[in-house]
């Protein structure tokens, strides 16, 4: 059997609301995924910490506060400063088009807003993680 995807969720900054995030753990638990959820209010210091220590595939934030331009690059920062460049970073939130533009260049994985469902997460999870693993075998 495969090795389940290991995946870290948390909330960032001080956005106290975590129902979204909450649905989408639940999504990938019934998927069969690894899931360790930090809660509220996390640094990103906190958040790599927890990343590296846990072996995860990938890290999932959810940002309503706006802050999301100062909140992902220094969670990607981090992840290449502690040697987590290979796990994969993604999110939502109350993003604007340009400002995704940007953090997609800047190396998040992908980005949903609300209205994304539950399957389309977890399915494009899926995907990125296999795509990565085979991706790490070639090398």
């Amino acid at each position: 059997m495969a090795d389940k995807i290991r995946v870290l969720l948390a909330k960032p900054g001080l956005d106290g609301h975590d129902r979204g995030i909450k649905v989408i753990a639940a999504a990938f638990r019934d998927a069969g995924f690894e899931v360790i959820y930090t809660g509220l209010r996390q640094t990103p210091e906190q958040i790599v910490t927890a990343a590296i220590q846990e072996d995860v595939d990938a890290v999932g934030v959810s940002i309503l506060s706006g802050a999301h331009m100062i909140l992902f690059p220094a969670i990607l920062e981090l992840l290449k400063k502690e040697g987590g460049e290979d796990i994969l970073l993604f999110g939502g939130g109350i993003i604007s088009k340009e400002d995704m533009v940007d953090l997609k260049k800047a190396g998040v994985a992908k980005l949903y807003t609300p209205g994304a469902t539950t399957t389309e997460i977890v399915d494009w999870l899926k995907s990125a993680v296999k795509d990565k693993k085979s991706d790490e075998k070639i090398l």
